[in-house]
């Protein structure tokens, strides 16, 4: 059964979250077990899943969301949602007064204080609501995170949640299995079946979308490379190029909003 937090289940018609109200429309979608039909906000959504898998469907695309990746989807956005057996679906809500970054619906990084900011939320039973402090804080994840789809067999689902806790864990795919008395053979391909993606790649997203809030916090390239996991700062350097299309150096120079910051170290 799927689980929801936030101050009322993910997109109840009608319901108070956030402190705004959510359009009462006659025949509007209800949320069922498995997901949440076609439907438009007149407030701004910020949508995590720190356990389990939501896919959000919007502005043509689907969204997979995961303990590392959340959404905003932007007031007056169509959108859809699916829904993972016993996930955990967190929706913050917040007025169109505030002024979010964004026009469409937009995959941001979930760093570790965002994270407890959102959890610590779910277990208070009186959250502010529609805080200026929690939006700026989750306005603050970087946009440019790579898709990172969630196995959900049982030793592929679980070495993949110690990774997003701990992704700079060592281990080989061979060493997880051994450690879950499974076969490698087996351990991989269910990666491959579930997530399409290797377990190599796939532990590399992982560690590469860390880097991005490690990287906004001014941290010097070759620390942001030994604390994600990466074995060389050329590594990292190459993996990043590869999927940012720049180096780390580059990326962490370049803000939102154009303010300068603290140069990064990695020789470009």
């Amino acid at each position: 059964m799927v689980r929801h937090a936030a101050h009322q289940a993910y997109g109840a018609p009608g319901g108070v979250r956030g402190g705004v109200r959510e359009a009462e429309r006659p025949g509007e979608c209800q949320v069922a077990a498995g997901g949440h039909g076609v439907h438009v906000h007149d407030f701004h959504q910020f949508l995590y899943a720190p356990v389990g898998r939501i896919t959000v469907s919007a502005d043509g695309r689907d969204h997979e969301l995961s303990p590392a990746v959340a959404l905003w989807v932007p007031a007056g956005v169509a959108h859809s949602a699916r829904f993972d057996p016993d996930s955990l679906v967190i929706a913050e809500d917040f007025g169109v007064h505030h002024r979010l970054p964004y026009a469409r619906a937009t995959r941001v990084n979930v760093g570790e204080a965002q994270r407890r900011l959102l959890l610590a939320r779910t277990r208070s039973s009186h959250p502010e609501p529609d805080c200026a402090r929690v939006f700026a804080a989750l306005t603050a994840g970087r946009r440019d995170c790579l898709p990172l789809p969630q196995p959900v067999s049982g030793a592929a689902r679980a070495v993949a949640g110690e990774l997003l806790r701990r992704p700079h864990d060592p281990r080989t795919a061979t060493e997880w299995a051994e450690s879950l008395y499974v076969s490698s053979t087996s351990l991989r391909r269910a990666f491959r079946a579930e997530t399409g993606l290797a377990f190599s790649e796939w532990r590399t997203r992982v560690r590469l979308n860390r880097s991005l809030d490690l990287l906004a916090q001014g941290l010097l390239v070759g620390t942001v490379a030994s604390r994600v996991g990466f074995v060389s700062t050329n590594g990292y350097i190459l993996a990043f190029r590869r999927h940012f299309g720049s180096t780390p150096g580059a990326y962490a120079r370049r803000r939102p909003d154009g303010a300068a910051t603290p140069p990064a170290e990695d020789g470009s």
